[in-house]
C-alpha cells in the first residue's frame, strides 16, 4: 500500500467486528476490519485525523449499517482509490459491477478486464482492495466457484456471501437475523 496522507477516520461497529473508515480530500479510500491482511500500517495510521462530523465517512457509515439491516444499496459516494496502481484501480472499480447476491470468478474478472492471462495479478489486486465491503471484494470465488482468499478472512467473506442472498454464504456463522 502506498503511504497514505492525512485522512480523516470514522471508527463503526459491525456484525464482523469494528471498522475503521477513512476518507481523503477526494472521497472515501478505505475501510478495514481491524485484524484485516493488507491494512495500513500503524506509521500509515500517524497523519491520520477522527472526524465525527466529516459527511462521506458520516455516509459511509450509514451505508455500513444499512447493509446489515437489509438494503442491498451500491454505494454511491465518492471514493479515491487513487492508493492503487492503475491495474489495481481497473481492478477495484470493475468490482463495483458485480451486483450483490452474484459472484465472479477471478478468471472472469480477468477476461472482462480484457487481461485473461492475469488471473493471479487480478488475485492480487481483489486481495489489496482497500475499500472492502463497498467495493465488494467477497463476491469473487475461485475457479470452481470455491471461497479463496479474503483480507478480512474467510469466515467474513462468507458472511457478506450470506447476507446478500448468496449460495456460498449458507454455511457462515449467524451473525444476523435472516
Amino acid at each position: 500500500m502506498k503511504p497514505l496522507s492525512t485522512l480523516h477516520t470514522l471508527r463503526t461497529d459491525s456484525p464482523l467486528g469494528p471498522i475503521t473508515l477513512a476518507a481523503s480530500a477526494t472521497g472515501l479510500c478505505g475501510l478495514w476490519f481491524d485484524d484485516q491482511k493488507h491494512g495500513p500500517t500503524e506509521a500509515q495510521r500517524q497523519p491520520w485525523r477522527p472526524a465525527e462530523d466529516h459527511p462521506v465517512l458520516l455516509s459511509a457509515a450509514a451505508h455500513v449499517q444499512a447493509f446489515w439491516a437489509g438494503q442491498d444499496q451500491p454505494w454511491s459516494g465518492p471514493l479515491d482509490l487513487s492508493v492503487g496502481t492503475a491495474f489495481q484501480q481497473s481492478v477495484w472499480r470493475a468490482l463495483l459491477n458485480i451486483p450483490a447476491g452474484q459472484s465472479q470468478t477471478y478468471g472472469e474478472l480477468a477476461k472482462r478486464l480484457g487481461k485473461p492471462l492475469a488471473v493471479r495479478a487480478v488475485g492480487a489486486a481483489v486481495g489489496r482492495n482497500p475499500v472492502s465491503m463497498l467495493v465488494p471484494c467477497h463476491r469473487v470465488l475461485g475457479a470452481g466457484g470455491q471461497l479463496t482468499g479474503y483480507a478480512g478472512g474467510l469466515w467474513r467473506k462468507q458472511a457478506l456471501l450470506k447476507r446478500e442472498g448468496h449460495p456460498m454464504g449458507q454455511l457462515a456463522p449467524a451473525l444476523f437475523s435472516e
